[in-house]
């Protein structure tokens, strides 16, 4: 008994420095960033567009390219993950086939990310030949974070108490009218919380982009989805190799990691409200 007591202290006070060490880390990375950063960050560099004059470079070329991004990311996202939740949880027969289904889905969300960016090369630059414009960067993300937003959906339904859809019916509703009336709208803030971190996670990846290859050179604004783009985390990932030549370069990525991390922030609140707001509804 005594033994347990102590391996119990043991593991608690363990856990506690895990946990301390990650926090540490965080805060240095953090303070590195904004010392390097902060005062850099004014309204020219968020409107300026990129140049190879440190002074003179701005994020308004990366900021509107992750903006395009995201159209094309979030609606293919919602449609095809909220569909395929829907299915899965309320018109797919429980059995083999569903099973093997529901583990890929499983699978394909724990897959490397560089993986993805292969296959939107693959698929949508070379084969469709689209390019490396937003529409082939928006569909490889869109790839990506699919898996999750259907995972999370899926979650969302099954929270939905069955006596809902089983009044409905008693009802004399049909099986769409129930999910369209009842189940979605009773699920849609977890689906969206969902959506909005997988979101997130997307406008933070820098790999399949970078395989597909999207440049961080002086390209014009993208106005399209079929216009050549770049990303703000494509732009820290080049500005940070070359700062091992030009020193300023280091300032301007840590300034842009800033601007990211501001953008995330303002995606997870929106999160957190959508939730707690909702929550209080049903």
């Amino acid at each position: 008994m005594k033994m347990r007591i102590i391996i119990n202290e043991l593991a608690k006070y363990l856990f506690l420095l895990a946990t301390l060490f990650g926090i540490v880390v965080l805060g240095i990375l953090l303070y590195q960033i904004f010392a390097d950063g902060f005062s850099w960050l004014n309204i020219d560099f968020l409107t300026n567009k990129l140049s190879t004059d440190a002074e003179k470079a701005g994020i308004l070329g990366a900021i509107l390219g992750t903006l395009w991004l995201m159209l094309v990311v979030a609606p293919v996202t919602m449609i095809l993950g909220v569909g395929t939740a829907i299915y899965l949880e309320m018109y797919a027969k429980k059995g083999k086939i569903q099973s093997i289904i529901q583990t890929n889905i499983s699978n394909l969300a724990g897959i490397p990310s560089i993986v993805y960016g292969i296959l939107g090369m693959t698929v949508f630059v070379r084969t469709l030949q689209l390019g490396n414009i937003v529409l082939a960067g928006g569909l490889t993300m869109a790839l990506l974070i699919l898996p999750i937003t259907i995972v999370a959906s899926q979650e969302a339904l099954r929270a939905i108490p069955a006596s809902l859809s089983e009044a409905s019916y008693g009802m004399g509703a049909t099986k769409w009218q129930t999910i369209k009336n009842i189940v979605l709208p009773a699920a849609l803030p977890s689906i969206l919380t969902g959506a909005i971190l997988s979101l997130s996670r997307a406008i933070g990846e820098t790999a399949p982009l970078v395989v597909i290859g999207i440049p961080a050179l002086l390209i014009p604004l993208p106005g399209s989805i079929f216009d050549k783009f770049t990303v703000l985390p494509v732009q820290i990932y080049y500005w940070t190799l070359d700062s091992t030549m030009i020193k300023e370069y280091a300032n301007l990525a840590a300034a842009a990691i800033i601007v990211l991390l501001a953008l995330l922030l303002i995606l997870n609140l929106t999160a957190i409200i959508i939730r707690n707001k909702f929550q209080k509804t049903y």
